[in-house]
């Protein structure tokens, strides 16, 4: 029975198409067959609208075993747009800079399709957010996800927005801001990381709430339950528009009055891993974090 691989990469930069051409070569010679973006009716550079249904439903996916994905974690969050809804687990190769999502390095591409054929990996699911937007229109809401985060930031970088914060339905604080972003565990170390958020363990099962320049005196981040709805209403003061954006791919311009409730999506993404280090080891090795000093003293 022919073993079906989607090889998805980044297409504008020339070490993403040579290592492309390199994993397809390993693959086919590994006995796979090997589809691409572009192949099944998929648009090379594909990017699903707010609200677009998922490429499951279609078919494209029927019996492809894996995708490899060769580049950085914008290219993963867009293999994990293609394969959403489905069990097909995503084995990243890092050709990006820190790559916290990829699996394996590009040196190691080989040994990473060997472990591919020989069925030698786990597989791990990680959670998503479930987005929500209500518009004051009265209109149907908008429904969509993320791998990583959700953020609410101003469209005006002249004016802050202002915004108030409920947790399950119960208020919290408002103030003017930059933004807010909501995340999950596995988005824990991209920007919320950046806006000073706290790393979680991706076997955490929690939301991230990490406001940005808060012009308040309790604006500090909140990890929440999983069970728990975080609620960003914007608010009729402040900036007019705000511009809510999924992992960074996938945006929709909101008005005063809009309301974004997230809480934890119904479909995870699923990840090919090759390594059973430990994720402290991870974080070492991805920020290159100084613990000699401290594992010669033990």
């Amino acid at each position: 029975m022919t073993r079906t691989v989607m090889v998805v990469t980044h297409g504008g930069r020339p070490e993403a198409i040579s290592a492309a051409a390199e994993a397809v070569s390993e693959l086919e010679r590994a006995g796979f067959r090997v589809i691409r973006p572009g192949d099944e009716s998929i648009p090379p550079s594909y990017r699903a609208p707010v609200g677009a249904p998922s490429l499951q439903e279609s078919g494209v996916l029927e019996g492809v075993e894996a995708v490899v994905v060769l580049g950085g974690d914008g290219t993963i969050l867009r293999a994990a747009e293609l394969t959403r809804g489905s069990t097909v687990p995503l084995l990243g190769i890092n050709l990006g800079h820190v790559g916290f999502l990829a699996e394996s390095e590009r040196e190691s591409l080989r040994d990473s399709v060997r472990r591919l054929a020989e069925r030698n990996y786990a597989i791990e699911a990680r959670g998503v957010l479930g987005v929500t937007i209500s518009k004051p229109s009265g209109e149907s809401p908008l429904t969509d996800w993320a791998l990583n985060e959700a953020t609410i930031e101003k469209a005006d970088r002249q004016r802050m927005i202002e915004v108030s914060l409920a947790i399950d339905g119960r208020p919290l604080e408002s103030f003017g801001c930059d933004g807010v972003v909501i995340s999950t565990a596995t988005g824990s170390t991209a920007h919320a990381f950046s806006a000073g958020g706290p790393v979680i363990w991706p076997d955490v099962d929690a939301l991230l709430v990490v406001p940005l320049a808060a012009h308040a005196l309790f604006a500090r981040p909140l990890v929440v339950g999983p069970h728990s709805t975080v609620s960003v209403l914007v608010a009729e003061s402040g900036a007019r528009e705000a511009v809510v954006t999924m992992d960074g791919r996938r945006q929709v311009v909101v008005k005063q009055g809009t309301q974004i409730d997230i809480r934890r999506g119904q479909h995870p993404v699923y990840l090919a891993r090759l390594s059973t280090a430990p994720f402290a080891d991870r974080l070492v090795n991805k920020f290159t974090l100084p613990v000699q000093g401290w594992r010669e003293q033990r």
